[in-house]
């Protein structure tokens, strides 16, 4: 053992020398090449208190003396001056401009206290028990020492996180270098703690794993010699590291209280230290998990390390993207998201009907069952909002009416012992709602700040609010819009019938002895009657959607010709290929080549001349519809042809071409107009051919028509 023990002291000695040399040249090297730079001038003082610290260790070592009170002080000034080094460069100290972090009070009050009592627990047990600790006052010191390594560790994350991206390179190893030092001390005092006593290996190790943070500081010191850092301190992280270490050092006292439980509890004591660490961590769940002491915790951190009570950027982004997120129940995000800003566990939200008439209706609830009723009062709350866009607190309300005017408050909001915050919802000067939010779950005090945020945060959530409501009438608009056009459709139809029927009807006196008349007047009522009785199958929606089906083009043609056999002047058909097939729906077709067929004959004189043409175009058939009327001007065929509603018959629709192209176009082909005024106008479908037309033709298009 006593071989064993020389063996260990003498590692020791040279483990703690080489980290002696390690730390003073490296703190001699930055005092020199300082040239009056603050940061390698402090960084120089810390790294030879280390390099004093770990002198003393080794001496100790050397000569076995106990200098146990000086190495303990030496320990603990060793991590007062590394903790000092990592908040100068957070830049609590900082001043002629302003940090993220602000307040030297905030940061340096409660670790000064906690470095005090550092400083009296290692005086008292050092100068009794030796250092180490024995007996019952190592505990006590091994604690202070584990949360010392914590609270290093918590300020080295802190600086690498909130340093700007762009600006880590210069800092990381910086970062990596003292965290090895304090991580060792934890991992340790650690160890110490669990097995009551410091492990002689882990011990000498200690040397040689300080002087390793020696190169990792050194590089940042060349990288960044100014020291100069850009911090943004994120409220969020600054809210999960104090969360964290806050119950780091609960759970420490925790774990020291049930270390004294199983020393005194006897027979007892180990059951009494495992139901209380158990009981403990039940209770740090409870409190981590409860939402008033994270609000709580968020206030605290706003007030006592920011100069604003909000980090607006991380604000109004989570504003947004509450706002922004898929759902149809917006009223209700739009609740939560107002109440996220002051913490409150629920709300209402009511859009006005009639600011003068003092209606409004509850458009959502979140945690808190009020509605709204009818109230002589409602329009002075309306018009007090319209007017003054303030937030409303009820309870200084109660206390103090006449800050607000002559403002009503109706009787179901006042009644309401939950609510705290009236909230307006302003788009463009006028007033689309309000939201009523709950007390909050911590006490609050309205100032300037949180007013302003609210009613900014309430006007963001209107204008959301408004284009959800703007877009179910745009939307109820589209399907009146649709229905509209479908009856537009039908009744263009219809016209069409009724001028079929009335042609027949003002020749059948002159021609009813007529037999060839009288069978073209019996076709042309039973395609009526069919063409009627196909409109009310659609108009009952028994069967709206096309069904597409091969169709012969030249017997198609035939068809529409005969339909207009009465007409003047009567159209010719010309077929130059037979056996073209083309898909699509018969009826539909037939009613597009109607169209432009009649179109031509009532821009045609009686006398004029009126030609259908079908031909084939390579794998396409074109059908050519040609008059010699009074024609169209280039400027109509661009801007008034083929848009809907426009025409310059007394008694028409304007939408027999639009529709035409719509549906050849959805075909795959094309329509092509070719038109000269008091010369005529040539309309040419092009269609593609069904699969089993495209075939080589057995005579030339050229032969048939000749």
């Amino acid at each position: 053992m006593e071989a064993s023990f020389e063996m260990l002291t003498g590692m020791a000695l040279i483990s703690y020398s080489i980290a002696m040399l390690g730390f003073l040249l490296f703190g001699v090297f930055l005092l020199a090449s300082g040239k009056g730079q603050l940061y390698r001038i402090i960084l120089g003082m810390v790294s030879l208190s280390t390099g004093v610290w770990a002198g003393v260790l080794a001496g100790q070592s050397m000569w076995h003396a106990t200098w146990s009170l000086i190495a303990a002080l030496a320990e603990v000034f060793r991590n007062i001056g590394w903790t000092l080094f990592l908040l100068l460069l957070m830049g609590v100290f900082r001043k002629g401009k302003r940090s993220a972090v602000v307040g030297i009070n905030s940061w340096t009050v409660a670790i000064a206290i906690f470095y005090a009592a550092s400083v009296v627990i290692t005086v008292v047990t050092s100068w009794r028990y030796g250092y180490p600790a024995t007996a019952l006052a190592f505990m006590s010191a091994t604690v202070f020492r584990v949360a010392s390594a914590v609270l290093g560790l918590f300020l080295v994350e802190q600086l690498y996180r909130n340093t700007v991206v762009e600006q880590r390179w210069g800092i990381k190893f910086t970062c990596l270098g003292i965290g090895v030092l304090f991580a060792y001390d934890f991992f340790m005092y650690s160890d110490a703690m669990l097995f009551r006593h410091i492990s002689p290996e882990i011990w000498v190790a200690r040397g040689v794993v300080n002087v390793l943070a020696v190169p990792l500081i050194a590089i940042s010191a060349l990288r960044n010699p100014k020291w100069s850092l850009s911090l943004t301190v994120s409220r969020q992280i600054l809210f999960h590291s104090a969360a964290l270490f806050g119950a780091a050092i609960y759970l420490l006292a925790m774990a020291f209280a049930g270390y004294y439980l199983r020393i005194f509890g006897g027979s007892w004591g180990a059951v009494m230290q495992v139901a209380f660490l158990f009981g403990a961590l039940i209770l740090l769940a409870g409190i981590l998990f409860s939402g008033g002491f994270r609000s709580w915790l968020r206030v605290f951190i706003s007030k006592h390390f920011y100069n604003y009570n909000y980090d607006y950027r991380e604000e109004w982004l989570g504003f947004t993207r509450r706002l922004s997120e898929k759902g149809p129940d917006l009223e209700q995000r739009a609740i939560q998201a107002l109440a996220k800003l002051v913490e409150s566990p629920g709300g209402a939200a009511f859009t006005v009907q009639g600011a003068d008439a003092g209606d409004c209706k509850t458009v959502a609830r979140w945690n808190m069952p009020l509605t709204s009723e009818a109230d002589p009062d409602n329009a002075s709350l309306f018009r007090f909002l319209q007017k003054k866009h303030w937030v409303i607190d009820l309870r200084e309300y109660a206390a103090y009416p006449s800050l607000y005017n002559d403002l009503a408050i109706p009787a179901w909001l006042h009644s309401f012992p939950r609510a705290r915050l009236v909230v307006p919802l302003s788009l463009h000067g006028e007033l689309f709602g309000f939201i009523v939010l709950a007390q909050p779950r911590i006490p609050l005090k309205l100032n300037w700040e949180m007013t302003d945020l609210l009613k900014i945060a309430g006007s963001q959530a209107a204008s959301y609010l408004s284009q959800q409501q703007s877009a179910t009438h745009l939307m109820v608009a589209r399907q009146f819009e649709s229905f509209n056009r479908m009856s537009t459709f039908i009744v263009h139809d219809l016209k069409n019938l009724v001028s079929q029927l009335s042609l027949l009807m003002a020749n059948a006196e002159r021609h009813k002895d007529n037999p060839e008349f009288q069978r073209d007047m019996i076709d042309t009522v039973d395609f009526s009657v069919q063409k009627m009785q196909l409109l009310l199958h659609k108009l009952s929606r028994q069967d709206s959607m096309e069904r597409q089906a091969s169709v012969h083009l030249d017997a198609l043609l035939e068809q529409t010709i005969r339909a207009k056999s009465n007409a003047e002047p009567r159209p010719v058909l010309e077929v130059c290929a037979t056996g073209l097939i083309v898909m699509a729906d018969r009826e539909r077709l037939e009613r597009v080549l109607g169209h432009i067929v009649q179109n031509a004959i009532e821009a045609s004189l009686k006398d004029g001349k009126v030609v259908v043409r079908v031909e084939r175009e390579g794998e396409r058939a074109a059908i050519s519809i040609n008059d010699n009327g009074k024609g169209m001007s280039e400027g109509f065929i661009r801007d008034r042809l083929f848009k809907p509603f426009e025409t310059t018959k007394s008694a028409g629709m304007g939408i027999g071409v639009f529709e035409s192209r719509e549906y050849i176009l959805a075909l795959g082909g094309e329509l092509r107009v070719n038109s000269r005024e008091s010369v005529g106008t040539n309309f040419k479908i092009i269609l593609p051919l069904h699969q089993t037309t495209i075939l080589p033709a057995i005579q030339s298009q050229k032969e048939i028509c000749e």
